[in-house]
């Protein structure tokens, strides 16, 4: 046995004993969970998988999308296996992209099954795909490891897994703090853009330096090392993926596939008939620097600015409070915005201080709260965006509740509202 086999092998175990409890996610209940069957096919899809594509329909920024306007769903074209292979391996990609029928039946999910959900995220990669990109050959990395995160997360910066992974990676807690990343009760860092891309692509690297296959990083970067490590003894000491593939746990036999199939479906899109839906992303941002404990609502009130697309930018603040008092932290904002944040900063950090920031309610909400007259119903806040011709009255009848606990809610001594007026609504 030479000296590099033998380094290899301690890093090997280094590194799976780090990861094997910190990036092992959906795994270990994949053998109780629902499967959902494609027609036409024996290939068995994790319920998980699929719910992560039906959760993007519900995100805050796809329900103010626009889908595209190219009549796709009614234009579906099955393509033979034959153009399948020949399209793969013509795909301008340093990885190796083999074509079988589980790379067949994954291209069918994406392509004929779940079109709505592709060009949502179509629409979404406009937005995202430059900074992993930039990221990605920053680290001297394959540009086609981006298509990771729409297996991984649907291009969902907040979704958060069963088994605790989070934000676009789909990173664990471990593996986040191991790549710097600040993970607490108010801030976390795997569920920003910028953060979470920058550790998910060392962990990339790290995972090639081990292996020196890219179908093996990706499958660990599924499953953890340790299962890699366990498939291979088990196949004789082999390093191939499709070797290893009968020992692997069964979801992660599926992942090096379905992101075959990824990267086919986005970049032969057109060839299906897929169009990319118009996404109205902030592309267009700035960020400045808060070294003052501020709530994301005295932002949105004060700037007139939709709360849930400030927290989309801003998602690792995980309660919706950044905490500058006790360092600095970054802020991001629409384009035109950042200056008039920096205006107006005395007067954000005033507004609803008592109450926000320093966990003081009003006298009005405590007493309300004393008499059970707060909510009404499940205390869930919502904050609603006034249209042209609306009034409080009619706001009030829209979401069934009084227009004095409205108006109490909001502060308000008269009835008057304008329009683009954010208004806080407990349902």
């Amino acid at each position: 046995m030479n000296l590099k086999h033998i380094l290899s092998c301690s890093v090997l175990l280094i590194f799976s004993v780090l990861f094997s409890f910190s990036q092992t996610r959906k795994i270990e209940k994949s053998d109780t969970k629902t499967k959902i069957i494609i027609p036409d096919s024996t290939l068995s899809v994790p319920a998980e998988f699929d719910n992560t594509l039906d959760y993007l329909l519900q995100s805050w920024i796809i329900r103010r999308a626009t889908p595209s306007n190219c009549k796709s769903e009614s234009v579906v074209k099955v393509v033979s296996d034959s153009i399948l292979k020949l399209r793969l391996s013509k795909m301008p990609c340093l990885m190796e992209m083999p074509y079988n029928s589980t790379v067949r039946s994954y291209i069918d999910l994406y392509t004929i099954r779940n079109r709505r959900q592709v060009e949502y995220m179509m629409g979404m990669s406009n937005y995202y795909f430059p900074l992993f990109e930039q990221v990605l050959s920053i680290n001297n990395l394959p540009l086609e490891l981006k298509y990771l995160s729409i297996i991984e997360s649907a291009l969902n910066t907040t979704i958060v897994s069963r088994m605790g992974a989070a934000g676009l990676w789909q990173l664990m807690i471990g593996t986040g703090r191991m790549y710097g990343l600040e993970i607490n009760s108010l801030v976390d860092e795997r569920l920003s853009p910028v953060k979470a891309t920058n550790a998910a692509a060392h962990f990339l690297k790290d995972l090639y330096s081990i292996y020196g296959d890219w179908n093996l990083v990706i499958a660990s970067y599924n499953c953890g090392p340790g299962n890699i490590s366990k498939a291979m003894r088990r196949a004789g000491g082999k390093r191939d993926y499709w070797t290893i593939y009968p020992y692997l746990p069964k979801e992660t036999r599926g992942y090096v596939p379905v992101f075959i199939a990824a990267n086919y479906s986005m970049i032969y899109a057109a060839d299906h008939n897929l169009c990319a839906a118009t996404v109205n992303m902030p592309v267009l941002t700035d960020t400045v620097m808060v070294n003052r404990r501020i709530h994301l609502e005295q932002i949105a009130m004060v700037l007139n600015l939709p709360i849930e697309e400030i927290r989309l930018l801003n998602a690792q603040y995980r309660k919706d409070i950044i905490p500058g008092d006790i360092k600095s932290y970054a802020l991001t904002l629409p384009l035109h915005y950042a200056n008039l944040f920096i205006q107006k900063l005395d007067e954000i950090a005033a507004y609803k201080a008592d109450e926000l920031i320093n966990n003081r309610r009003s006298e009005i909400e405590v007493e309300q709260a004393a008499e059970g007259k707060l909510s009404g119903g499940s205390g869930k806040v919502i904050y609603y965006k006034v249209k042209s011709g609306q009034t409080l009255s009619s706001i009030a009848a829209k979401y069934g509740i009084s227009l004095k606990k409205l108006k109490s809610w909001n502060k308000l001594k008269s009835s008057k509202v304008r329009k683009g007026q954010i208004l806080k609504i407990i349902k």
